[in-house]
């Protein structure tokens, strides 16, 4: 089942976390690759990363492709009910009802897409990624673009637990 309330909400608001990395004015903490964000009225905090090594490939073939911010975030905002949700830009449109792949160590899920972002179909879903991210040491994101460019975004997951349980506790007091 797609969260089409989640999607509406993350448009509406997601672009603040980008914006307020781009400022750096709001980190609150840094966990090795990972930092965490806070923000409020309404109160909201992440932790997100960048990738470590990415690959832009169509036909096989490496290509340069001009690209956005690409970040991976865990994302908390105690009134709209969003608690522990994965949320992955990948810096461009994905292709129309196309998915991305996130392997973790080998273990795979999938992240629907809508626009520029993508995310897990479910809350259990959410729990499923973040409890194998806090086990893994890194993570792989695969999409597509609207232009049909093969994407593939490698993430660190040293001090994911750190950020991920900093920005939990720091949205809940």
């Amino acid at each position: 089942m797609i969260r089409t309330f989640t999607a509406l909400l993350a448009a509406s608001f997601l672009a603040a976390p980008v914006m307020a990395q781009e400022s750096s004015d709001n980190r609150v903490a840094a966990n090795t690759d990972w930092s965490v964000f806070t923000a409020a009225e309404p109160t909201e905090c992440w932790g997100v990363t960048a990738p470590k090594e990415t690959v832009n490939t169509r036909d096989g073939l490496v290509v340069a492709a001009r690209r956005g911010e690409i970040l991976l975030m865990v994302f908390y905002r105690p009134s709209a009910g969003v608690s522990g949700q994965l949320n992955f830009t990948g810096g461009y449109p994905f292709a129309s009802g196309s998915t991305v792949n996130l392997n973790i160590d080998g273990t795979e899920f999938e992240l629907f897409t809508e626009g520029e972002w993508a995310w897990a179909a479910s809350p259990a879903e959410d729990a499923k990624i973040i409890t194998a991210m806090k086990r893994g040491s890194q993570a792989v994101a695969t999409g597509r673009s609207s232009r049909g460019t093969t994407t593939k975004d490698t993430f660190s997951l040293l001090g994911f637990t750190a950020a991920v349980e900093d920005a939990e506790r720091r949205c809940s007091s």
